[in-house]
Formats: C-alpha cells, structure tokens, sequence
C-alpha cells in the first residue's frame, strides 16, 4: 500500500516544476519592488501588534 504524501512533500514537488518554478520567480520579481516591500512590512506590524491588543 502506498503512502499518502504529505503537504510539505507536495507543495515540494509542485515546487520543482516548471509550473513551481515560474510562480516562485512571479514571487521574486514581485518582492523585489519596493512597494511592495512597504505592503509587507506594514502588514507585518500589523499583525505583530495584535496580540497586544486583546
């Protein structure tokens, strides 16, 4: 009986693919760009600053 693959090893996989690969540099080039940048580290503060509120 074969084993189920889990998430890790399949998104590893998926990863190794032409498809993986072409959405990881999509990602690459998207971060590269300062504004986004500036989206990420305000969401990040965003978020880090939650727990403090409750």
């Amino acid at each position: 009986m074969k084993y189920m693959a889990t998430i890790t090893q399949r998104i590893q996989a998926f990863l190794q693919g032409p498809n993986g690969r072409r959405l990881a540099d999509q990602g690459r080039r998207q971060l590269a760009k300062p504004e986004n940048q500036q989206r990420l580290r305000s969401l990040f503060a965003r978020l880090q600053g939650r727990g403090h509120r409750r």
